[in-house]
């Protein structure tokens, strides 16, 4: 089983990205670490920390369940793209940050330019 991340459009040629959901787990455990805090400390992700106490544009693709579905409106995905080419640009001059994170910041980037050009949700699946 797994998680895809797919434009809302109903084109199936659309860009997609597809993860385990242990291999989005640790996408997101990497992004938390590139904005300061462990992802796995928050509530709802398994500690009691509250969101209100971390200021990210990631928030809404890092506060959700890895299996729950949903979706993140085109606005969503505007703001969460600038932070995530940010990070992976940090990521690409730092050794310790695996290759296939570096892919996957690619891969989602260029899903998140999709839905922001055709005004479309980011569906998880």
């Amino acid at each position: 089983m797994g998680l895809i991340l797919f434009p809302g459009d109903g084109d199936t040629s659309s860009p997609d990205i597809a993860w385990s959901y242990s291999g989005f787990d640790a996408f997101r455990q990497e992004l938390a670490r590139a904005e300061g805090f462990s992802l796995s400390e928050m509530r709802g992700l398994g500690g009691d920390h509250p969101w209100s106490d971390v200021s990210t544009l990631l928030e809404p693709l890092l506060d959700r369940p890895d299996d729950g579905g949903g979706e993140l409106s085109p606005s969503e995905c505007a703001a969460i793209l600038p932070r995530l080419e940010a990070i992976a640009d940090q990521w690409r001059t730092e050794v310790d940050v695996p290759r296939t994170h570096i892919n996957a910041a690619q891969q989602l980037m260029v899903v998140l330019r999709f839905c922001v050009s055709k005004d479309v949700e980011l569906l998880f699946l």
